[in-house]
């Protein structure tokens, strides 16, 4: 069965990743729509060897559409979800806009996919460290039941959009060069050769010292796995990488389970990959998870300072599982 398909956010940082998905997938496209503000309007993007022009994104857009994948921002997503839904799409958001709405499923494939069938017009796409994360701790939770989560995130620009990777290559460029006094238009403090302890790059830090990304981890992690006993904190932290999140994740389990353990349960796992042979220095890179859709997993060793505890070392692609391919994979399901 092929259906109508409309992206909106067609020309940002994950709407390239959505064309190249849906035609590698095969998904069954019957009419595509490409969607974006009005500046982008009249540009030229590539979708099985068809040129399609972006159109505007009205309220009006989403006539006859029985797909809408999101990816614009929460903003966005708040003012024309409810258009499309009006006219029978059925909405893939990957913004924070309905994420923590209590009758919004929030879903990873791998993970929940059952919470497909309670949707009411939107499904909610996990922030892009969430995904990569709870791939992996499933499985774990499944057998073990995770107590504990520590992570640490590594995150790519990309993350960030297109201009702040533009914004990375041209202050490296400038550095490289022996320029100074660099115009930064969107991260507070050098990223070239630096990292930053804050993400977002604006009005990230909330009341309690933590940004809005480590609450979304936080928040996100207990709904996905729909376990709210479970403790999680985690610092989130942008690097200068144009694409691929990495995380150092700490898990105190309340069953106790081996690293040998924990390597076979997670080769069996979908899509994961377990890179995890330290004698020849093989563990998952930010470099060779760029283009590639699973969860890498490597480092896995027992933390020797608790009774039961598990370090990992996890990387993902952040704009193919960490956004465009999840929501793919739900529309799939919902197919």
């Amino acid at each position: 069965m092929s259906v109508n398909v409309a992206v909106v956010g067609a020309t940002g940082a994950v709407g390239g990743d959505f064309l190249q998905i849906l035609e590698s997938r095969k998904f069954p496209v019957k009419e595509l729509r490409l969607l974006a503000s009005r500046r982008s309007a009249g540009k030229k993007m590539q979708f099985c060897g068809v040129d399609y022009t972006v159109q505007e994104l009205t309220r009006h857009s989403f006539e006859g559409i029985k797909i809408a994948l999101f990816s614009a921002g929460a903003s966005i997503s708040r003012e024309y979800v409810p258009y499309a839904i009006e006219s029978g799409a059925v909405c893939v958001d990957n913004s924070s806009a309905f994420r923590m709405d209590d009758d919004v499923p929030l879903v990873v494939p791998e993970v929940n996919s059952r919470e497909i069938g309670r949707h009411r017009g939107v499904i909610a796409n996990p922030n892009c460290s969430t995904i990569q994360m709870v791939v992996v701790l499933k499985p774990i939770h499944d057998v073990a039941r995770i107590k504990r989560v520590v992570v640490s995130t590594y995150q790519a620009v990309s993350g960030a959009g297109l201009k702040a990777v533009d914004e990375l290559l041209k202050e490296t460029a400038s550095i490289l060069d022996g320029k100074k006094g660099f115009m930064r238009n969107l991260f507070p403090h050098q990223i070239a050769f630096n990292v930053l302890p804050q993400i977002p790059q604006s009005n990230a830090f909330l009341s309690n010292g933590y940004t809005s990304e480590e609450m979304k981890m936080v928040n996100e992690t207990k709904k996905i796995m729909a376990d709210n006993t479970i403790r999680v904190t985690a610092t989130t932290v942008r690097v200068p990488v144009v694409r691929g999140h990495s995380e150092s994740v700490n898990v105190e389990t309340e069953k106790k389970i081996t690293a040998a353990e924990v390597k076979r349960l997670l080769s069996g796992a979908p899509g994961v990959t377990v890179i995890d042979d330290t004698a020849n220095q093989l563990y998952p890179l930010a470099i060779n998870a760029a283009g590639k859709d699973d969860v890498f997993v490597g480092r896995i060793r027992e933390d020797e300072s608790i009774a039961n505890g598990i370090n990992l070392w996890i990387v993902s692609d952040n704009l193919r599982k960490g956004a465009a391919l999840n929501a793919i994979q739900i529309a799939e399901k919902l197919l």
